[in-house]
């Protein structure tokens, strides 16, 4: 899959699992959401540009790199606010962007009902957050927006996709990079990832869903 870097990293992969047990508790659950976006973030940063500097060590002068891109973190609400902390643990200069959509259950497409994002400037780089990745609409809908803001380079940093979300997300936004812990299998009649691991938000905030 072009642009695609599913991450088979065994800390992944076990933090992964605990994410998928349906006895995993709220609390167990954004823990390992936030484990997940930390290593998924860590490679999806490997390219961000940097700038040789020197700084002042407490025996004497030592060169170093500094990160000089503008970099925007696009969380959509609600299940990717679990993915923010982590990043911003990393990039702390990072600034965020909130995207409010939600899918209609009966249509299955993306209703968007709130968006932030400035009208000039745009950052060099965005990471675009969410940990499902399953119609790809609502990432569609995400980059799109991105798009009409300038951002040059996109990436999506997701925990699960299906290959259905997938094969859209790249035919509408070729350019955009895409890092996942795994792809499962397909999306089931009500477009929910099997095996998956249910309503990521619902999960991670203990409200009724799957």
């Amino acid at each position: 899959m072009k642009n695609v870097t599913v991450i088979d990293h065994p800390l992944v992969q076990h933090h992964l699992t605990r994410l998928r047990d349906r006895q995993t508790k709220p609390a167990d659950f954004r823990a390992n959401i936030r484990r997940l976006a930390t290593l998924t973030a860590y490679e999806a940063t490997r390219d961000l540009g940097t700038r040789q500097c020197t700084v002042e060590t407490p025996l004497e002068t030592a060169r170093g790199l500094r990160i000089f891109q503008r970099i925007a973190v696009l969380t959509i609400l609600r299940a990717g606010l679990g993915m923010v902390d982590p990043i911003l643990d990393l990039i702390p200069e990072a600034e965020v962007w909130h995207l409010g959509i939600y899918r209609d259950e009966a249509t299955l497409q993306p209703v968007e009902y709130y968006q932030k994002l400035p009208d000039t400037h745009a950052a060099d780089v965005a990471l675009v957050l969410d940990p499902m990745l399953a119609t790809g609409g609502s990432l569609v809908a995400a980059l799109d927006a991105v798009r009409r803001w300038g951002v040059p380079r996109t990436k999506v940093l997701a925990i699960i996709a299906a290959p259905e979300g997938i094969r859209y997300l790249t035919a509408r936004h070729p350019d955009a990079s895409i890092y996942v812990c795994a792809v499962d299998r397909e999306l089931n009649e009500h477009a929910y990832i099997i095996p998956g691991l249910g309503d990521a938000g619902d999960r991670a905030f203990n409200t009724t869903g799957v």
